[in-house]
């Protein structure tokens, strides 16, 4: 160590009130390797790692194992508990990193539950209301070049050890690799999900709850795919990149669950002082062809109820980052963005973030968005919780990645699903508003399921 790196981790060795330090190391790979190949090789540590891929492929992340966990339960505050844990974690830690670059030394992966006062069930044991980790090893990919980071906690006393110590935990993983071969894709047996009528009746109760103040409330359901054996994520994976490639592709283990998906919303990126979110509201599927494609997104942009649920997302999301931004940009009217599966209103939004404020604050802030949650958020997330019979848990929340210095980027996890045995649980909510129909609502529901239906092996 130099004189002045050795003087800034004998200040962090005094100031620590731990016994224990983070000293994270990050290199450069010399030749890149496949990243779901490098999530699929670390099978034994299933449970332990995470995915992530965003849509332009140029930021691309797996975590293999657990240094450190920052999760908190029911009752507590999880967006202040994780901010607070974060940064005394990384105001001690000791990081050998040379290169310039978001996403490598010490990241914190994760997301959050949807609705932390939402009664819980069994379907999404072993996940907290915030659940967060900094993983023992990870591989970056940003902008094509790649990196390990590897994290260890070492003793005070023995931090002049610091980089024996890793060097030996990343020979540790490296023997941890293993070549593996996705099993054939397991046949479904039988799929269940609410009935028409059921789902009818709910939405009706809905519209009937809109009061005038009470102007939108988003209504989930779910739909349980039955396997003939326990289906793997990495192949899975594999189908979404396949498939899905302009979406954020994400997977969130936990004991024997993973939670996956392909989510074509942003919630908050954050680079350096500049923050990006999308208003994601309004939604339409593709076309047979480009003629009869082009004719459905123009209907998109002419229908009065898809642009209200659109105006509701975009009012929202640009009071929020006027609070947080001291300049906030965003186009006057909607684009369209296209999917595999379904076609959406769209309004990206970018702003210069002041200082004082973090990436979580952020998030705090937005979600849940009036395209997961409704218009307005309390009232609407009141409704939702007496007549929805569904535990979203982190269905619909943010779900994504913070480095120590500050970036990072999370998504809206909607277009997902709950891997637990030979039992896949999808995902899918539609906006309910005063002129809704319940058979339109359905159809929408079930035009969104298609994304991880496709992946599961559906149709």
């Amino acid at each position: 160590m130099n004189e002045a790196f050795g003087t800034m981790v004998q200040t962090k060795i005094r100031d620590s009130v731990s016994s224990t330090i983070l000293v994270s190391e990050v290199r450069k790979i010399e030749e890149n390797t496949d990243i779901l190949d490098f999530f699929s090789k670390f099978h034994a540590y299933k449970g332990k790692r995470f995915f992530w891929k965003e849509p332009s492929g140029e930021n691309m992340l797996v975590g293999i194992g657990v240094c450190e966990k920052i999760e908190c339960s029911k009752g507590e505050s999880s967006y202040s508990y994780v901010e607070k844990k974060w940064k005394q974690l990384i105001e001690n830690a000791i990081v050998f990193n040379e290169f310039n670059h978001i996403g490598i030394g010490p990241v914190l992966l994760g997301g959050f539950s949807f609705d932390p006062l939402k009664e819980k069930t069994q379907d999404w044991d072993g996940f907290s209301e915030a659940h967060f980790y900094v993983p023992q090893f990870m591989l970056s990919e940003i902008n094509g070049i790649q990196f390990i980071t590897t994290n260890i906690f070492i003793q005070k006393d023995r931090i002049e050890n610091a980089k024996v110590e890793l060097e030996k935990n990343s020979f540790a993983f490296q023997k941890k690799l293993e070549e593996y071969s996705s099993p054939s894709e397991p046949s479904i047996k039988k799929i269940t999900e609410v009935d028409r009528a059921t789902w009818k009746n709910t939405v009706d109760k809905v519209i009937s709850n809109l009061d005038g103040h009470l102007k939108k409330v988003v209504l989930a359901r779910a739909s349980k795919i039955h396997f003939s054996r326990e289906l793997e994520a990495e192949l899975v994976l594999k189908k979404l990149i396949q498939q899905q490639s302009n979406g954020y592709i994400f997977a969130l283990e936990a004991k024997d669950k993973c939670f996956i998906g392909a989510s074509p919303e942003r919630l908050v990126k954050k680079e350096g002082e500049t923050v990006f979110s999308t208003c994601l509201a309004g939604s339409i599927s593709r076309g047979g062809n480009k003629e009869e494609d082009n004719t459905l997104a123009e209907a998109l942009l002419s229908d009065l109820k898809n642009r209200e649920e659109h105006n509701y997302v975009v009012k929202m999301i640009k009071n929020a980052m006027e609070e947080v931004c001291s300049r906030v940009e965003m186009p006057p009217n909607p684009q369209i963005m296209k999917m595999r599966d379904i076609q959406h209103l769209y309004t990206p939004v970018s702003g210069k973030v002041k200082e004082t404020e973090s990436l979580i604050s952020l998030i705090r802030l937005l979600h849940p968005t009036p395209a997961l949650g409704g218009f307005p958020r309390e009232e609407a997330l009141k409704v939702i919780r007496e007549v929805e019979g569904l535990d979203r848990g982190m269905y619909g929340a943010p779900i994504g990645w913070l480095d120590y210095q500050g970036n990072g980027e999370f998504a809206v996890s909607i277009r997902s699903g709950l891997l637990h045995g030979n039992v896949a649980t999808i995902f899918a909510g539609c906006g309910i508003v005063a002129d809704s129909d319940p058979d339109s609502e359905y159809e929408e529901t079930a035009i969104k399921f298609k994304p991880m239906l496709t992946a599961l092996g559906g149709k």
